[in-house]
């Protein structure tokens, strides 16, 4: 066991929606997307709300300003060979303006998050702009 996995803990019932989450947007139409965040007192990763966003703006719209969150998503992309692939990813939102407390607090999960998340890879975002280019990303172009 990793000291990230003694220090940040994950309840059954976040473990269970994260894995129903993985297997239920595997095949997704559209672009599918939860967000998670660190309660500071007890160290537990949840999801923040229980929304799934089928927006990237709307998703970015919910994201704090100053505080950092995981974000899992699942986004349709047709590739260049016009072959359509849902990547899973996670964004490790991380805004320019939060505080060196929070920015460790989440630095030290991001790689249990990962894994027990199941996700690819992850694509670091500061802002909502960084949105923008997001397709571009899933895709392997940049």
């Amino acid at each position: 066991m990793s000291s990230e996995a003694r220090l940040y803990t994950f309840s059954p019932e976040t473990k269970d929606k994260l894995r129903k989450f993985r297997l239920g947007t595997s095949r997704a139409k559209d672009p599918q997307a939860v967000i998670y965040s660190i309660d500071k007192k007890t160290l537990e990763i949840l999801q923040s709300d229980d929304e799934t966003y089928t927006s990237l703006p709307a998703l970015a719209d919910e994201l704090p300003d100053h505080s950092p969150r995981f974000i899992l998503l699942s986004h349709p992309v047709t590739l260049a060979s016009g072959r359509l692939s849902v990547p899973y990813v996670m964004l490790y939102y991380l805004p320019v303006t939060c505080n060196s407390e929070l920015r460790m607090l989440y630095a030290g999960a991001k790689e249990l998050m990962r894994n027990t998340a199941e996700v690819g890879r992850i694509i670091e975002i500061e802002s909502a702009e960084d949105f923008e280019g997001l397709e571009e990303k899933l895709k392997g172009e940049s």
